[in-house]
C-alpha cells in the first residue's frame, strides 16, 4: 500500500512537471506568436485618380523604392480608370471598402471631408519637418477647407496652350493671344481630309473645367475671385452676356475645328490627339510636357501663355491641386503616413514633378533650371504677371459642387449635340447657383 502511494506521487509529481514544461513552452510560442504579429507586414491599399499608364508606371517605380526602405510595408495600387476613378473612390468610401491612402484633389476634399471619410492629418504635419517648406499653393491646396490639412499635395496643376509650333510657321500664324484668335487660328489649321483638327477639344468627363476658364477669361476682373462661380456683384457668373459668347465660343470650337469624336475625349484622348499629330492646340497641366518630350519630336511644338478673353485681356483659371491622404476608417494610419511623408520629401517629390511635368511642392525647388527654362518658361510668364493671369477658387464649399459636375457634362453633351440651346442651359446653371448662394447663406 505505501509502495502503491509512493508510486501514485511519484506520478503526479511527473504530471505536475510535464504541465509546468507544457505552459513555459505554451508561454513561449505566444511570444514568439506576438513576435511574428509584430513583424507581419502590413499591406496598404491605395488609390489614384488622375491615372494613366506613365504615371502609374512612375508611382510604381516609386512605391517599390519605399517598400526596399520599409520591408515591413507592401503597398497594392489601384488604378481605375480616369473617367470614373472618383466615383469609384466615393463608392469605396460609402462602403468602407478597405482602403489606407488615396488620391484626394482639389475638387473630391470637401465632400469627402464633409462625410468624414478622409482623415485629418494635423497630428502627423504638426510635426513633419517638411511642412514649412512647402510653398504657399501647396499649403493652400491642402488646407484649402477648414484650414486643415486632408492631404499633402504632390505637385501644382496649371492650364497652358500646347500648340504645333511647325504648322503655325507652315501656316504663317502667330501664337494665339486671345480665344477668338485661338478659334481663328483652329479653323485656319483645321483639314479634315488630311485628319487634321485645329483643336483638342474635350467634351467628355472634365469638360465644365473648359466652359468655367473661358468664361472666367471673358468676364475677366468681374469675377469674385474667392468665390468663382459668382461675379463681385454676387450674381452666378452664368446668367451674364460673358457666359453666352464663352459657350458660343466653346461650340463653335467644337464643331468648326476638332475631331469630331472629341465629344466623348476626356484627358487621356485630347492628349492623344495632340501628340499623334492630329490637332494643332491642346490646353492642359504641365504634366503633358513630359507626354511630349516622349512622344514628339523636338522643335515641332511649344507652351504659350493662356488665350485671354476678347475684351477683359485677362485669363483666369483655378489653382489645381491634387495630393495623398488617408482614409478615416483606415487601420494603419501611421504606416499610411510613412508612405505619404515619403512620397512628399523633397528629394522624392521633386522626382516625381520632372517626371510627371508637375510644377513641385517645395519652395527649394524652384531654383531647379528645369523649372525655370524650355517648356516651362510659359508658367514662369504666366506667374510673373499676376494682374493679367488671375486666378479664381472653384465653389468647392458649396454642398452642391460636385452635383452640379455631374450635371453640367450632361448638358454640355446636350448643347453639343444640338439637344438643348445655349440659352435655356445657361439660364438653369444660373438657377443652380442661385440656390446654392441662397442655402449657403442660410
Amino acid at each position: 500500500m505505501r509502495r502503491a502511494r509512493r508510486i501514485f506521487t511519484l506520478l503526479c509529481f511527473w504530471l505536475l512537471l510535464l504541465g509546468m514544461i507544457a505552459g513555459c513552452n505554451s508561454n513561449t510560442n505566444g511570444n514568439d506568436s506576438k513576435n511574428e504579429k509584430n513583424n507581419d507586414v502590413v499591406t496598404l491599399k491605395m488609390i489614384e485618380s488622375l491615372t494613366s499608364p506613365s504615371r502609374t508606371k512612375l508611382l510604381k517605380e516609386m512605391i517599390q523604392k519605399f517598400e526596399e526602405a520599409n520591408p515591413n510595408i507592401k503597398v497594392e495600387l489601384i488604378s481605375p480608370p480616369l473617367q470614373s476613378a472618383d466615383e469609384k473612390i466615393t463608392q469605396m468610401l460609402m462602403a468602407k471598402e478597405d482602403l489606407d491612402v488615396l488620391e484626394v484633389r482639389d475638387q473630391t476634399v470637401k465632400q469627402w471631408s464633409n462625410n468624414g471619410f478622409i482623415e485629418d492629418l494635423s497630428r502627423y504635419t504638426n510635426n513633419w519637418e517638411y511642412w514649412d517648406s512647402l510653398n504657399d499653393a501647396a499649403k493652400h491646396g491642402a488646407t484649402s477647407i477648414d484650414n486643415t490639412p486632408y492631404f499633402i499635395p504632390y505637385g501644382i496643376y496649371q492650364k497652358t496652350l500646347f500648340y504645333r509650333k511647325d504648322w503655325f510657321e507652315e501656316a504663317g500664324l502667330e501664337v494665339p493671344k486671345t480665344w477668338d484668335d485661338l478659334y481663328k487660328a483652329a479653323k485656319a489649321l483645321t483639314d479634315p481630309s488630311k485628319n487634321r483638327y485645329g483643336y483638342s477639344f474635350r467634351g467628355g468627363a472634365g469638360s465644365s473645367d473648359y466652359v468655367e476658364f473661358m468664361t472666367w477669361a471673358y468676364l475677366g476682373d468681374k469675377i469674385n475671385p474667392a468665390d468663382g462661380y459668382f461675379t463681385k456683384d454676387g450674381n452666378p457668373m452664368f446668367s451674364t452676356p460673358e457666359a453666352k459668347q464663352a459657350l458660343e465660343m466653346f461650340i463653335k470650337l467644337y464643331k468648326d475645328a476638332s475631331p469630331p469624336d472629341s465629344i466623348n475625349w476626356s484627358y487621356p484622348e485630347m492628349v492623344q490627339g495632340f501628340t499623334s499629330g492630329m490637332t494643332a492646340m491642346l490646353i492642359q497641366d504641365p504634366e503633358v510636357i513630359n507626354t511630349c518630350i516622349e512622344n514628339m519630336e523636338e522643335e515641332t511644338w511649344a507652351t504659350a501663355p493662356l488665350p485671354k478673353g476678347p475684351e477683359s485681356r485677362v485669363a483666369q483659371q483655378t489653382l489645381g491641386t491634387a495630393g495623398w491622404g488617408i482614409t478615416s476608417y483606415s487601420k494603419h494610419k501611421d504606416e499610411a503616413w510613412k508612405l505619404i511623408s515619403f512620397l512628399s520629401h523633397p528629394e522624392q517629390n521633386l522626382y516625381f514633378a520632372k517626371n510627371n511635368s508637375l510644377i513641385p511642392i517645395h519652395k527649394s525647388a524652384g531654383e531647379d533650371p528645369f523649372f525655370k527654362e524650355g517648356y516651362f518658361s510659359s508658367y514662369i510668364e504666366m506667374n510673373s504677371k499676376p494682374d493679367e493671369y488671375l486666378i479664381a477658387d472653384r465653389p468647392v464649399h458649396y454642398k452642391g459642387w460636385g452635383q452640379f459636375r455631374a450635371t453640367a457634362e450632361k448638358d454640355i453633351q446636350a448643347l453639343l449635340l444640338g439637344k438643348s440651346s445655349i440659352d435655356s442651359v445657361l439660364e438653369k446653371w444660373s438657377d443652380y447657383w442661385k440656390k446654392e448662394k441662397e442655402q449657403q447663406n442660410n
